[in-house]
Formats: C-alpha cells, structure tokens, sequence
C-alpha cells in the first residue's frame, strides 16, 4: 500500500468513526436531557450536556480531519496536521466552558434544597443503557485510533469512556435520591460538571505543547538515537530535535562520519539514516539530517578559511607550482584547517622541488594560525 492511500484509508475510518459516534451522541443527547426534564434529574440533565458535548468533539473532529488530511502545499509544505490540533484546544476551551455552567448552575439550585425535585426510577433505564452504549464506543473509537494514529480521535475515545463514567455518577445519585438523599442528584451533577472541565483542560494542555513544539517522550529519542547508531557509517550524534505535528514526529538529527568519506558517501549515510527512522516508527513522518565531520558545536568561534580564501593563499605560498595545482581539498577538524593539494607526479621526481615545497608549506602553517597541516599528494 503506498503511502497515499495509507493516508486516504485513515482518514476513512477517522471519519466513520467520527460518524458512527455523532449519531449515537445525538441519540444520547436527546434521550439523556428529554428524559432528564421529564422525570426531573438534574444529574441526567446534566450528562445528556456531556452527551452534547461528545457531539461537539465528533463534528470537530470531522471538520479536522477534512483539513488535516490535505496534502502539503506552497503555504503549508508541512501539511496541515496542525488543524487536529487547533480543533483539540477548541474542543478543550468548549469543554471547560460546558462543565464550568453546570456545576455553577446546580449549586444555585442547592441554595434551595426544598426545591430540588426527585427523579423518576424510570431514568435509571436510560442511565444503564447510556453506560453500555458509551463503553462500547469507547473501544470500536480506541480501536481506530491506534489504527491511524490519532491523537485527536483517541482523545475523543477518552471523552466517550468519560461520558461512561459520568453515568456512572449518574446512576448513583439518583440511586441515592430514590433511597432517601434528595441532594444525591445535584452532587452527582456537580461531579460530572467537574469531570467535563477535567478533561478540557487536559485537551487544552495536550494541544498547547504540541503548538509549542514539545519533544517526543524521553523513552521515544532513547529509541531513535539507538536506531540511528544502527546505521553504518554513523560514529556519533550530537545534536537530536523532535517536535510533533498531529499524529506525525519530525525529527532533526546532526551525526557524526568520518571526516575524510567524500561528500556524496556522507549524504549516502543521510539518506540511510532517514530512511530507516521512517520505516522503524510509524509517527516519524519526516527526518532532516545534517552531517558532521565532529562534534563542532563551539568550534570556529571566529569565521573560517573557506575555499576562496585558501586559494588566495595557496595562489602566494606556492606561487611556483601554481598553475600545476589540480585540485585542493580543505578539512575543517578540531577548530582548525586542513589543506590537501595535489600535484602531478612528475614534480616530486625533483629534490631540490620537494624541499622547496616543504619550506612554503611550513611557512603557510606558521603565518596562518588556522591552518595546522598542509598534505602534499602526487597523481600518478
């Protein structure tokens, strides 16, 4: 399956999930706050509000995964995995919102205990039957979530299992009105009032270290450092970012090769590295490597010798040989310059040239504090 349609299957079964959990919800919503009106529970007024709110995160949930799923553009060349996100913290500030007027409008009600009405023993059916439902979506939700790798669905998975729970409450405080506690129904209320904001804020903090590009979990890099050290070629690391986008990691990773491997054998080793982080994790969805011949954090505190500042230099030390130089290689190793200049093989048959050449290179090394070492090679 190519990698395409892995990303249009998923957003597949996001969506029904999605689907499947907005009809049973707006079921739910109905029957908790009609019923809950009718055989006046506060409690099932009140988890019939969380049922609603189990409606919001579906229709944000589709609405996200619509947007999230596109594919990168000019604008966006990470995608728009960030819009599951987005539709996370909303979802969280909804939340809290909901939560926070329940709980403030039952304990006004509380101010006048006389007042507060008595359930019907018929709203325990629809209490127990709101339990099995909720459980049942929890798992076929949880299920699709570890299947696609979604943050923002397994979120709501949880927001399922948490109406499950609230019914719970639900279902002994009107339990306990009906054995005789008549201020049962609006603790239980309150309860699930303050479950509702618990699990905003939750989703807000979530969503607000993914915006703030949080790292991956400590135990998650341990992995990765470890499977990049599994590349050959690889001699060290020492530099490894990672941030998480949706469901997705990106990874920044600065290795170590041997320094004297030619470029295209270390962007060979990039690649390498890349490609198999990509393979080994399924939420890595993108690797940049950057290759290093050391570790030069802090090194070449001051600008370097670059290529057309050796030139110049090679151009007035071995003025001699000059236009016989086929080509120079330069090293940067230790906060210093090395030099390798190759010459054809006809000058080394000279003594009296290779003396000479020796003499200018010391020379260089001694005027030139950057450079600590100039190779003479002859091509043959």
């Amino acid at each position: 399956m190519t990698k395409l349609s892995e990303i249009e299957q998923a957003r597949k079964l996001k969506a029904r999930a999605s689907y499947v959990g907005a009809a049973i919800n707006v079921t739910q919503t109905l029957l908790k706050i009609g019923f809950g009106l009718l055989w006046q529970s506060s409690a099932l007024i009140a988890d019939g509000v969380h049922s609603l709110s189990d409606l919001l995160s579906d229709f944000l949930v589709i609405v996200a995964v619509k947007m999230g799923s596109r594919e990168a553009d000019y604008e966006h060349p990470y995608g728009h995995r960030r819009f599951e996100t987005i539709a996370t913290v909303i979802l969280g500030i909804s939340l809290l919102i909901i939560g926070g007027g329940i709980a403030w409008s039952v304990m006004k009600r509380m101010e006048q205990p006389e007042h507060l009405a008595t359930p019907d023993v018929m709203s325990l059916g629809v209490v127990v039957l709101s339990i099995l439902v909720n459980e049942w979506l929890y798992h076929y939700t949880k299920r699709i979530a570890k299947i696609t790798r979604s943050k923002l669905l397994l979120a709501n998975a949880w927001h399922q299992r948490s109406d499950a729970i609230s019914s719970v409450v639900v279902l002994f405080g009107i339990g306990a009105v009906l054995l005789g506690y008549p201020l049962a129904d609006a603790i239980a209320a309150i309860v699930v009032a303050l479950m509702v904001v618990k699990i905003g804020f939750n989703l807000i903090m979530q969503g607000i270290k993914e915006l703030v590009d949080t790292a991956l979990p400590p135990s998650k890099l341990a992995e990765i450092r470890a499977a990049i050290f599994d590349i050959e070629g690889v001699e060290g690391i020492h530099l490894l970012r990672s941030r998480q986008m949706g469901e997705d990691a990106l990874i920044d990773a600065h290795i170590i090769v041997d320094p004297r491997i030619t470029v295209s054998e270390g962007h060979s080793i990039s690649d390498a590295v890349r490609d198999e982080l990509i393979s080994r994790f399924d939420d890595v969805m993108d690797v940049l490597v950057h290759v290093d011949a050391e570790n030069d954090e802090g090194l070449f505190e001051k600008s370097p010798l670059y290529r057309r500042d050796v030139k110049v230099l090679l151009e007035q030390y071995l003025a001699d040989v000059q236009p016989f130089i086929e080509d120079f290689k330069i090293h940067y190793l230790d906060g210093q310059v090395e030099i390798e200049v190759i010459l054809p093989f006809a000058l080394s048959e000279s003594v009296e040239q290779l003396a000479q050449l020796k003499t200018q290179c010391e020379q260089l090394k001694t005027d030139v504090k950057q450079i600590n070492n100039v190779l003479i090679f002859f091509k043959i």
